[in-house]
């Protein structure tokens, strides 16, 4: 469908609506016509800026409490949204079910003017509030909305473009919204395929405990996409479908209103326990779906009696695997990275701190996780904190508690505390350069002593756990002029690990088609678009590479080839800084040359086989052979 902007046409559209009472003739989003007529039948006034004032502070910092599950398991996708925001001048804000902004967070720039239309934290975008806006009327619709400058049913507001989707928890309950706004004058291509992504992932992590006294099937036609957030997760209790993410919803043909009334005996052909045997099972349409059963059912199976040697041989086996399987988004360590971390494995065994540097999205945390699940602590908590991103005056009772009636707004049974929480394992402190210096002593005295005081009092608690700190920062440089404590880096610094920036990488082709296969399913990937992603320079690294390829995936249907005109512009060779280091060092390399070094790496990514690397480049198999000089073989 395509999309009004705010020219004469959309001009036109307000002046017969508003003004003449009428429908509009264009081709106003239905959308956006049925937001319009519900705000006049409110008698809202359509050229008044809405009086919008923020609640308290202690108000909001009460909201966030009632949310604090939603904000925890947001906060991932906020960070990573936050950066693509920053480098397109524009925010991402998290909302709660009815409106109310809990979280908003992006350019500095912008944040200040979307200031001035008040869509910051502790105001309220009800849609009855302030009018069509993407975060009250996806609330209203129960779906994805865009609402692009002059599309706002007040007209202060048409200088946003706003993309919002709403979240739902695992019953179909809607908790909260995930927006990205930004300048009306500016293009927001990948705004919806972004904010959608973001959200599934989000809905997907609200299953990660499992659901109380339910089967729950993780199904996908495609076994490789299993533990990713594109799985689908359908809960069962005594046969009644009682829980899904939108994937597994779309999986079975249902709706969310099919939750409570859907049985397994409608969905699926095979019984449960052939999923359980062979991990594969027919649904009522006679298709094939991969996955496994987790829950009470699945745990209450026997398993035999075990002597102390087989117990041994298990744990030996369970810490060999500990290592979880690699997500979608996280960066493919390569061999210099794999020596780094197998190197500050054995430093956090002998308790030492590790610090980790990097720039931003280059997988600081991945890589900090990555240590966790290799540690001998790998059983125990990783409690990652981001300390740039704690609440302004909140950071010390966040990190180190407090007890009941500490001050105004604390939680009537009182907080452990982040550091607490991390007893016996791993603590990440991330962004570390960024914490208060008013805070450090405080903290450099916990690392020294161990121990702990809560605010308010209370006895104190000895403390045990590793500790692991990374940073954006050149905290040399932070020290030298005394924005760093020296004796508090000296302390956290005993082994250092840079991680290097994507655009240092020599194999960015193979780092692409390896990406792609992980991410992509049926979708190919032409050689000239391969080429054109790997030579761009990725100022935002890892996290930029996977957010443009999950974009590229959000705007395909599956099956698609994606071409060098589905490439975001700024990635295209003609587009790009014509500055930037070529993958060769003698210069750019010719197109042939790249698209050649896409083939042989869409061939080591398919572990030879050339109908496959064919099928995933998009082109015939006679065009592999003759490319890379290998003889076709005859059947």
């Amino acid at each position: 469908m395509s999309r009004l902007r705010p020219s004469s046409e959309l001009a036109q559209a307000r002046r017969a609506f508003f003004e003449r009472g009428s429908m509009p003739a264009t081709d106003l989003p239905q959308t956006i016509l049925r937001s319009w007529q519900r705000c006049r039948r409110l008698g809202m006034p359509e050229e008044r800026t809405p009086a919008i004032e923020p609640v308290p502070e202690a108000r909001l910092r009460e909201m966030r409490g009632r949310h604090e599950r939603l904000w925890r398991l947001a906060r991932a996708e906020l960070e990573a949204l936050a950066a693509d925001a920053d480098a397109s001048g524009s925010i991402v804000v998290l909302t709660d079910d009815t409106g109310w902004i809990l979280d908003a967070a992006g350019h500095p720039r912008f944040l200040d003017k979307a200031g001035r239309v008040a869509l910051r934290p502790g105001t309220c975008w009800n849609e009855t509030e302030v009018g069509t806006n993407a975060i009250g009327t996806a609330i209203v619709e129960r779906r994805a909305v865009e609402v692009r400058g002059s599309e706002h049913y007040r007209a202060p507001h048409g200088i946003l473009t706003c993309t919002a989707t709403p979240i739902h928890d695992p019953y179909g309950r809607l908790i909260g919204v995930l927006d990205i706004s930004g300048d009306s004058r500016a293009e927001h291509l990948h705004a919806l395929g972004l904010v959608r992504m973001a959200v599934a992932n989000i809905e997907h992590r609200y299953f990660d405990d499992g659901i109380d006294g339910c089967e729950l099937l993780r199904l996908h036609r495609d076994p490789a996409l299993l533990g990713s957030s594109r799985e689908g997760l359908l809960a069962f209790r005594n046969g009644k479908l009682v829980a899904a993410n939108q994937a597994g919803l779309a999986l079975a043909g249902l709706e969310r209103d099919d939750l409570g009334r859907a049985g397994y005996d409608m969905l699926f052909d095979d019984a449960l326990s052939r999923l359980r045997s062979e991990g594969a099972l027919r649904d009522r349409c006679g298709r094939v779906l991969y996955g496994r059963v987790d829950g009470d059912a699945a745990r209450a199976i026997v398993a035999p009696a075990r002597n102390a040697t087989t117990a041994t041989a298990d744990a030996t086996r369970t810490r060999e695997t500990a290592t979880p399987r690699r997500s979608q988004d996280a960066p493919l360590f390569d061999a210099a990275a794999s020596v780094a971390l197998e190197r500050a494995r054995r430093v956090l065994d002998a308790d030492l701190p590790v610090l980790i540097h990097g720039e931003t999205g280059t997988g600081k945390e991945v890589f900090a996780r990555a240590l966790h699940a290799r540690c001998v602590r790998a059983g125990k908590p990783f409690v990652a904190v981001n300390c740039a991103a704690l609440p302004e005056g909140l950071i010390e009772a966040e990190l180190f508690g407090y007890e009941e009636g500490a001050f105004t707004g604390a939680r009537r049974q009182g907080s452990p505390g982040l550091l607490r929480q991390a007893q016996g394992g791993v603590l990440f402190l991330d962004e570390i350069g960024d914490m208060p210096l008013a805070l450090q002593p405080r903290l450099l005295r916990v690392l020294q002593e161990r121990e702990l005081s809560p605010l308010g009092g209370g006895k104190p608690v000895k403390l045990d756990f590793a500790l692991v700190c990374a940073t954006h920062c050149d905290l040399d440089a932070a020290v030298e002029v005394g924005r760093f404590r020296a004796d508090l880096f000296y302390r956290i610094a005993h082994h250092r690990v840079r991680l290097t920036p994507l655009r240092e990488a020599t194999d960015r082709i193979e780092i692409v088609m390896r990406l792609w296969c992980d991410m992509a399913g049926a979708r190919t990937l032409a050689p000239e678009a391969a080429s054109a992603l790997a030579a761009h320079r990725w100022p935002g690294n890892w996290r930029q590479l996977v957010a443009c390829l999950r974009t590229l995936i959000a705007l395909s249907d599956d099956g698609a080839r994606i071409g060098i005109d589905d490439v975001p512009d700024d990635v295209k060779p003609e587009t790009r800084d014509l500055a930037a280091p070529s993958l060769l060092s003698g210069g750019v390399a010719p197109l042939d040359t790249l698209e050649e070094a896409a083939m042989r790496d869409a061939l080591a990514a398919c572990d030879g086989n050339v109908a496959r690397a064919a099928r995933l480049l998009g082109v015939n198999r006679s065009t592999l052979y003759r490319r890379i000089g290998k003889p076709e073989r005859t059947h």
